[in-house]
């Protein structure tokens, strides 16, 4: 079989980093510092705790005592909202830019340490008069505001426990979330702003509220100045709130034990109850900053742009806490990429002087779709480095983005990660070598391999199944209210090697670096030969009248299955049988004979999360006339 695909032919395409950047990484060699890190974990992730203030030291770094539920740095105090805010403003921290903002319409707030301390600090007063306490859950359902943070942090400085559902979701999904974490508190805001249109967020959440009244209280932000209902004894505005005496500028942080609850984030599955998955204060917060201070280099003068929103794990890990730990200067934007027009993000990026962006390879394809004018419109000279988050990035759209908004000279940290991992896995740092495509290696203090059905090693360039070997501290510790979904779900395939299994595909080259297919469920096999969704894919994406591509397996009596492909095109290209065709050799050319779509369709958009994430499963349900089951995750 041949297998020349875009992705095969990245793994010999190397890109070496320019030596200004290795220069002034913080880790100049990656393999030193892995082996020290596996040597002696233990004594590594104290290292960095080191780095942090703790109220009391921990008694033991690492509890294996019961395995899968693993502890660490246990019997510390601390709380991650005094490492994130209270320890900077007794600096010269106090008076640097916490967060730059910028909202769709073109207003721009900004945020100094201070300022934001005591935003927050007030907000946790008014939290507090309301009955919350350590231990309560909390539900944030809101668009990408200031306040989103803000709320995260009071709740976290007054110990009670977050529950952040994406402003996108729909009245069923939030309902399901608040019931599940039994939330008698939610914040929302009257509306928020996308593509010059304002989304309903307070009437969705008065549906929620509707389907499960376990809420007493509602706090909203006003955002878009809509008529919205407020019923009385219930509904509080937050501005009217924060000018109370109750919202004073001083707040006492709950002194945590390292173990104790930060927030639950539920996951976009694809069927069943809502899967809350549960972070911790304590290792989560040292492993957060840890990594993203080391892949993306994060100094002082820096302007860092996280361009996800704070309802997922990216957004709360390298949103909201990390950068604050660090003492960064972070810019938030409320709406899409290319409102009004294509260049709305290059024009941020020079108007703000952003030096270091991360976004998903979902939103740099639908930006490449436009061409190089729009970027080359602007001065994009302040980058020096960029990211990748999400899925696998294909090597097209990550060869694009290196050339038309990095210059050539920005290399492009390409992580991965998940919901479940609190934060980057396998990534570049810095003074890495770059394939396209790939997230290269473990962060150091990360043992992660690939295997076969019986959980051994498979040899190089093999397909199998990604999984750790050992626990690290950003690891959700369980799935909020179902311990048993936890084991089932990440450890009990391998419960015997007390491997996590992560629900990726991968595999790993000559030269050991990973090259994630995608999920598990995501691999077609056909005529005995499986085949990744991400390999198809690509392909498709590699010839230059295709934007963005989705293939999925439609079963087949003679070959098991075969392939169906989706393809939005690039402006200036018309859709017929002979472009159709024209893709078929080129899937042959670049992949192999054996990965030729047997249909391609042209579409306007994709099925997708709005994570980003292509909801191949939807695609595949619509093609077989069946039920397309739940899509309450699925992007309006």
């Amino acid at each position: 079989m041949d297998r020349e695909s875009d992705i095969l032919a990245a793994e010999s395409e190397l890109y070496l980093p320019p030596a200004e950047v290795v220069a002034q990484a913080y880790i100049k060699d990656y393999d030193e510092v892995y082996e020290k890190a596996v040597q002696d974990p233990a004594a590594f992730w104290a290292e960095r705790a080191q780095t942090l203030d703790w109220y009391e030291p921990w008694e033991t770094v690492l509890d294996k005592s019961n395995p899968p539920f693993y502890k660490w740095f246990v019997g510390a105090k601390t709380n991650i909202a005094h490492n994130s805010l209270d320890r900077h403003v007794k600096t010269w921290r106090k008076n640097k830019l916490a967060l730059i903002w910028e909202g769709e319409p073109g207003d721009q707030r900004t945020f100094s340490y201070y300022r934001l301390w005591q935003e927050t600090c007030k907000f946790a007063n008014v939290l507090r008069s309301m009955g919350v306490k350590k231990g309560d859950r909390v539900t944030i359902y809101m668009g990408r505001v200031p306040e989103l943070p803000i709320a995260m942090l009071a709740c976290a400085k007054i110990g009670a426990v977050h529950s952040v559902v994406y402003g996108g979701f729909s009245e069923q999904a939030l309902a399901d979330r608040i019931e599940d974490a039994q939330s008698r508190v939610l914040i929302t805001q009257d509306g928020a702003w996308l593509r010059g249109k304002t989304v309903a967020l307070k009437k969705t959440a008065d549906e929620a509220i509707h389907r499960s009244p376990v809420v007493e209280h509602v706090i909203v932000v006003r955002r878009t100045g809509q008529d919205v209902y407020m019923e009385p004894g219930r509904d509080f505005w937050y501005d009217e709130l924060m000018t109370l005496p109750i919202a004073s500028p001083n707040c006492q942080t709950e002194v945590m034990d390292a173990e104790d609850p930060l927030f639950i984030l539920y996951t976009s599955g694809t069927t069943g109850k809502p899967k809350g998955l549960l972070h911790t204060h304590g290792g989560y917060q040292v492993y957060t900053s840890t990594t993203l201070q080391w892949v993306f280099d994060l100094k002082e003068e820096d302007r860092w742009w996280c361009a996800a929103d704070p309802g997922w794990i990216t957004g709360h890990s390298y949103i909201v806490y990390a950068p604050l730990i660090l003492g960064a200067t972070s810019f938030m934007y409320e709406g899409a990429p290319t409102h009004p027009y294509p260049n709305r993000w290059w024009k941020m990026i020079e108007n703000y002087g952003i030096t270091v962006l991360y976004t998903a390879p979902t939103a740099i394809r639908g930006l490449m779709r436009f061409g190089d004018a729009w970027p080359n419109r602007h001065d994009l000279s302040s980058l020096r480095l960029l990211g990748s988050v999400g899925e696998p990035i294909n090597p097209e759209a990550w060869r694009w983005y290196h050339r038309a908004i990095g210059k050539e000279k920005c290399p492009i940290m390409d992580t991965w990660w998940q919901t479940e991992t609190g934060g980057f896995m396998i990534t570049p740092l810095p003074s890495v070598p770059l394939k396209p495509g790939s997230a290269t290696r473990p962060f150091p203090g990360i043992e992660a391999d690939v295997v076969d059905e019986e959980g051994e090693p498979v040899a190089a360039n093999e397909d199998g199944y990604l999984i750790v070997k050992h626990p690290w501290p950003g690891m959700a510790r369980t799935v909020y209210g179902d311990p048993d979904r936890y084991i089932d779900q990440y450890w009990r395939r391998f419960q015997e090697k007390g491997y996590y299994l992560t629900g990726d595909s991968a595999r790993k080259d000559d030269d050991g670096y990973f090259w994630v297919i995608g999920r598990i469920d995501d691999v077609i096999k056909v005529s005995g030969y499986r085949l990744g969704t991400a390999e198809i894919e690509s392909a498709l994406v590699s010839h230059e009248a295709v934007a963005e591509a989705a293939a999925i397996g439609i079963p087949d009596e003679l070959r098991g299955n075969v392939i169906w492909a989706y393809c939005i095109l690039r402006s200036g290209y018309e859709g017929n049988e002979r472009l159709i065709d024209q893709l078929k050799d080129h899937v042959r050319h670049e992949t192999g004979p054996i990965a030729v779509p047997a249909k391609i369709e042209f579409v306007n958009s994709l099925p997708k999360t709005r994570s980003g994430k292509i909801m191949r499963r939807v695609l595949k349900a619509q093609a077989l006339g069946q039920d397309v089951g739940d899509i309450s995750t699925l992007e309006a």
